[in-house]
């Protein structure tokens, strides 16, 4: 059995190589700068700093103007092959997304890309220090920096990173210009490189998450801004004066030199000194609560956990936890899921835990909005993190459990005082028994996370928190706080880790992988039908509806999956984002798939969920079904429009 996926192809540019004036080569650049400079900093090598690597991508963009008249490069500025091959295609049909909008056919933007492209790689040689340090712009007083991203985005930049120029500049030219191979090897020939063709093989070397490109961060025209030294900037005239004196106050302020910690520790310098703002980082005032508080509260979320670790009393690293949440220096790793505010508390937040993990000192607070995690070397001063995550709105199920540390490919979490035992299973295995986990002062043995693991998904592991009489499926998706589990129709889902949750998402559970990093706070799995398959196939197959909700509201993700019996796997016939479908608003959804039987014959296979009366199929397929279910046959790469009626009179289409 098989199935297919089509796609459209854009026209290609014209094959002539047009004289270009400087006034068509300053449009372009105007019109396309953001893209241009985003090309750029993707481009630059690793290891100048974020504010530098900003600047320059800016000047890289801005000096891309030709002095006269110029031939311009015969390469296409987008191919549809490519921007194909920027997503990995599933088995079964679903309608093709259209590549992004590019300057297509612009001579102009091709000229000016060249440009940036040849000046980028050239950052790499001898020329490095002059084209990493350009006169225009500057920006004194500020450090500038892309907005952070998720995990997802920082493992690709490590990957890129390790890369040589050339092959970071086919990986970026495939992904962000969506150029095909051969017009990728024309563009890095003409900017000097000398083996393009391997330059695309050390290319291929990195996994096809082109979509990651388009992240804030790498996006060096929608920053953040962080002082520099402002106090040091203040004692200028005392510091000609008396510079013995000045050392020690900034000795003071900054930390002292090695691998001591200063009393904010990694923070950048103050620059707010209003009462609130000094009592949110007093680590005397923060906020604690009794063990036995969440007992006797009528509130069960993060607010009534108590301050637990073996360092609650280490004021010292408190005050560097606040400092740093208020004001991360340069040296941070900061990280926050999608719609979470970055700046420091409002006041005051309460102490969840400070302690030793795994060979760091971590320290977990609430602001009644965010967590936050903060976590430093235990034995140096350097390379210190701070994650940030919303929870508000948090309930008992979703305050179950915090991430502590992450070591190689294992994550250990900080459980809320309420559960009583922790287990793991891997979701793909439902038949599989569940192992024990230790839980030492709320805090668990480490187990593997199928959060960053690259490679092929081949097990998916689940912690299983028993609070009471219910047993709770919480994932791990690279965030600080793992995404709830639950399973049947969207408003009556049960989360409960029995047999049929299992079973339920054992199929499925590799789609998981979609939603990390996207501030996910649950994930509902909805067998919303089956159907019988033609030609003698062993059947039913099942059509599931997998919808993942966010803490911040927006953003949620559905996905529509086929699962044919026998298979390891569904496989993703459709998806959207932020629609009621598959929700508790709306619990109906319709799909459909092209599907080949045994015999050799195609099928448009087509399911919409209980109360659809009938489903019709118009386009390249035509055909109409009373009931929920439609089949009938269609040619191989057929595309077809599904509506479905509804028994109370309305209509419903096809998802995506």
């Amino acid at each position: 059995m098989q199935s297919q996926h089509a796609a459209q192809r854009p026209p290609h540019s014209s094959p002539d190589g047009p004289v270009v004036d400087v006034e068509q080569a300053e449009a372009a650049l105007a019109e396309h700068y953001p893209r241009l400079v985003r090309l750029a900093y993707l481009l630059l090598p690793p290891g100048t700093g974020r504010s530098r690597r900003v600047l320059t991508a800016h000047a890289l963009a801005q000096r891309a103007l030709p002095r006269g008249r110029t031939t311009a490069p015969v390469i296409p500025a987008q191919s549809a092959q490519s921007a194909q091959a920027a997503q990995s295609a599933p088995p079964a049909e679903s309608p093709p997304s259209a590549p992004p909008p590019g300057p297509d056919g612009d001579p102009g933007y091709a000229l000016v890309r060249l440009q940036v492209v040849r000046t980028a790689l050239r950052a790499g040689g001898p020329l490095r220090r002059a084209l990493l340090s350009p006169p225009l712009p500057r920006v004194w007083g500020l450090r500038l920096h892309p907005r952070s991203g998720g995990a997802d985005e920082l493992a690709l930049d490590q990957r890129l990173s390790a890369l040589p120029g050339p092959a970071r500049a086919a990986y970026v030219l495939r992904g962000l210009e969506r150029l095909a191979d051969d017009d990728v090897c024309r563009v890095l020939t003409e900017a000097g490189v000398a083996d393009a063709a391997a330059a695309l093989r050390e290319a291929d070397g990195v996994p096809a998450e082109y979509r990651l490109l388009d992240s804030p961060e790498f996006d060096p025209c929608s920053l953040q801004a962080r002082p520099t030294d402002l106090l040091r900037r203040r004692r200028h005239l005392k510091v000609a004066l008396a510079a013995g004196g000045a050392l020690v106050v900034c000795g003071a302020l900054l930390g002292l030199p090695g691998d001591g910690w200063g009393p904010d520790g990694a923070a950048a310098p103050s620059y707010a000194q209003n009462p609130a703002a000094r009592a949110a980082l007093d680590p005397a005032k923060l906020a604690r609560v009794s063990s036995a508080l969440w007992k006797v509260s009528a509130r069960t979320d993060f607010s009534v956990w108590p301050a637990r670790g073996d360092l609650t009393g280490d004021r010292d690293l408190l005050r560097r936890a606040l400092a740093v949440w208020a004001r991360p220096g340069e040296r941070v790793q900061v990280s926050a899921t999608p719609g979470t505010p970055s700046g420091g508390p409002a006041g005051p937040p309460q102490l969840l835990y400070a302690g030793t993990v795994d060979r760091a000192r971590v320290v977990i607070l609430h602001d009644g909005l965010r967590i936050a995690r903060y976590a430093e070397p235990e034995g140096g001063a350097r390379g210190a993190v701070l994650d940030l995550a919303r929870v508000d709105g948090a309930d008992r199920a979703g305050a179950s459990a915090v991430v502590l540390s992450r070591v190689d490919g294992n994550v250990r979490y900080l459980a809320a005082p309420w559960v009583s035992e922790a287990r793991y299973r891997d979701l793909r295995e439902p038949d599989a028994g569940a192992k024990d986990l230790t839980l030492t002062d709320g805090v668990t043995s480490p187990l593997a996370s199928p959060a960053l693991r690259a490679g092929s998904c081949t097990s998916w592991n689940v912690l299983e928190l028993t609070d009471g009489t219910r047993t709770r499926l919480m994932t791990d998706l690279a965030e600080l706080v793992p995404a709830r589990l639950t399973a049947g129709r969207p408003g009556a889902a049960g989360g409960a880790s029995g047999d049929g949750v299992l079973r339920a998402w054992a199929p499925f559970a590799c789609s998981l992988a979609s939603v990390r990093s996207a501030g996910v706070r649950s994930v509902n799995a909805w067998a919303f039908a089956e159907q019988p398959l033609p030609d003698g196939a062993a059947g039913p197959a099942e059509w599931v509806c997998t919808r993942a909700e966010t803490w911040r509201g927006g953003g949620s993700r559905v996905l529509a999956q086929f699962h044919t019996p026998g298979g390891p796997s569904g496989t993703v016939v459709a998806k959207a984002e932020d629609v009621p479908q598959c929700g508790a608003r709306k619990p109906r959804v319709l799909a459909g798939v092209l599907w080949k039987s045994p015999a050799g014959t195609w099928y448009l296979l087509a399911a919409g969920s209980r109360g659809t009366r009938s489903v019709t199929a118009t386009g390249g397929v035509e055909g109409t079904a009373r009931g929920n279910l439609l089949t009938v046959e269609a040619e191989r790469g057929a595309r077809a429009d599904l509506v479905g009626t509804l028994k109370d009179g309305g209509t419903i289409t096809g998802l995506g």
